[in-house]
C-alpha cells in the first residue's frame, strides 16, 4: 500500500488526471457528504472529476450543494461506465469491499485506474493501492476534512465543502450523540461552521425534511411492528414490502427506523428487517457493549462498526425474524443481567 501523501504529490504533477469518486449503494448522509466535498475540492484544484453513484440516494439529501452533478449508474449505465474506464484514480468513499458498489464494483475492479480508499469500516478488502482508514474516526466526512487539509491547507475549504463535510460527520455520529464524538470531531464542526457551514440549516434539511406518508409510515411500525424480548433487552422490528409499497416508502424513508428500539429504556439491542423483494436488509444498532458487527457477520452476511451494523437473508421474511430469535439466546452473555 503506497503512503496517501504520495498520491498528492503525484496528482500535483498529473493536473490532467480523469477522476471518478463513487461511494456505497444508497448513499447516506456521510457517503454523499464526503463524495460531493472531495468532488468540489478536486474540481477547485483543476481536475477533470465526477461523481458516480451505485444508485440514487434519499430526498432528504437532494438539496447538498452540488449533489446535481452525481451521476447514477443504474440510470446512466452507458455514460458511468464510460467515466470509469477511462479513469486515471478513483476514490471509493465510506465502504471498503467492492460488492457494496453492487455491478459498479466489477466495472471498477476490471478498469485501468489505480483506487484510492477513504473509509472508516472494519476489515479492508485489499483492491486498492492508496489508502487513508481508520476505524477511529466518527465518518468518512471526517477522514475527506483530514485529507483536504494535509493536502492544501484548511483553508482550501469553501462553505460547499464545509456544508458536505459537516452533513457527513452529522449523520454518522447520530447528531453527534455515539461515543465516536471526540473532542477533536468538534473541533472540526467547529472549523467547518466558521468556514459557512450552517448547522442549524443542515440539520432541519436532513431531519425535518420527508414526506407525511412517512411519518405515517413510522407511527404504523412503532404501533403494529415493534416487538420487544425484555429478558434479552432487544427490540425487533419487521417491515413487509406491502408495508413499503401502501405507505409510498422511498429511498432513505427508512432510514433511523431501527434507532426508534434503542430508545426505549432498557433495550440494548435493536434489529430491523425489511423485505426488499430480493433480499431481506437487516439493520443493527447496539449500546453498551453488543457486537453488531460480530452478529451480522456471523449469522446474516454482513458487517459493519461494534453499535450499527448491516446483513441481509435470502429467506422470507417471516424466516430471517426467526432465526434471529432463534440464534439471540447464544449472545445471552451480552445482552442478559448478570
Amino acid at each position: 500500500m503506497q503512503d496517501i501523501k504520495e498520491l498528492f504529490q503525484r496528482l500535483d504533477r498529473q493536473a490532467n488526471s480523469k477522476i471518478v469518486i463513487t461511494t456505497h449503494h444508497k448513499p447516506d448522509g456521510d457517503a454523499l457528504g464526503s463524495s460531493l466535498a472531495l468532488w468540489k475540492f478536486l474540481r477547485n484544484q483543476g481536475f477533470d472529476v465526477h461523481v458516480v453513484s451505485p444508485t440514487d440516494y434519499g430526498v432528504h439529501l437532494q438539496w447538498m450543494p452540488n449533489q446535481e452533478q452525481v451521476i447514477n449508474f443504474e440510470m446512466a449505465y452507458n455514460r458511468a461506465k464510460e467515466l470509469v474506464e477511462q479513469a486515471d484514480f478513483i476514490f471509493c468513499l465510506d465502504f471498503n469491499a467492492l460488492h457494496r458498489i453492487n455491478e459498479l464494483g466489477d466495472i471498477i475492479r476490471n478498469c485501468k485506474a489505480e483506487k484510492i480508499m477513504i473509509d472508516h469500516h472494519q476489515e479492508p478488502e485489499d483492491f486498492d493501492q492508496y489508502r487513508y482508514w481508520t476505524t477511529q474516526t466518527t465518518s468518512t466526512a471526517q477522514l475527506v476534512e483530514e485529507v483536504i487539509v494535509m493536502w492544501k491547507g484548511a483553508e482550501a475549504i469553501d462553505a460547499d465543502m464545509a456544508t458536505c463535510l459537516y452533513t457527513g460527520i452529522m449523520t454518522d455520529t447520530g447528531s453527534f450523540r455515539f461515543d465516536t464524538v471526540t473532542p477533536h470531531t468538534h473541533r472540526t464542526v467547529a472549523e467547518l461552521i466558521e468556514r459557512g457551514a450552517q448547522n442549524s440549516f443542515i440539520h432541519q434539511k436532513v431531519f425535518d425534511n420527508f414526506s407525511y406518508d412517512r411519518l405515517r409510515f413510522i407511527g404504523h411500525c412503532l404501533a403494529n411492528n415493534l416487538e420487544i424480548i425484555p429478558e434479552l433487552k432487544t427490540a425487533v422490528m419487521s417491515v413487509t414490502r406491502e408495508e413499503l409499497q401502501e405507505y409510498k416508502i422511498q429511498t432513505g424513508d427508512t432510514e433511523g427506523l431501527v434507532n426508534y428500539g434503542l430508545s426505549i429504556r432498557g433495550i440494548e439491542f435493536s434489529a430491523l428487517f425489511i423485505d426488499r423483494t430480493k433480499l431481506i436488509k437487516i439493520s443493527f444498532r447496539g449500546s453498551g457493549k453488543f457486537p453488531c458487527n460480530e452478529f451480522s457477520r456471523d449469522n446474516f452476511s454482513g458487517g459493519g462498526h461494534f453499535n450499527a451494523a448491516g446483513g441481509q437473508s435470502t429467506e422470507t421474511l417471516k424466516e430471517a425474524v426467526e432465526r434471529f430469535k432463534h440464534i439471540l439466546p447464544n449472545y445471552k452473555k451480552y445482552l442478559a443481567d448478570d
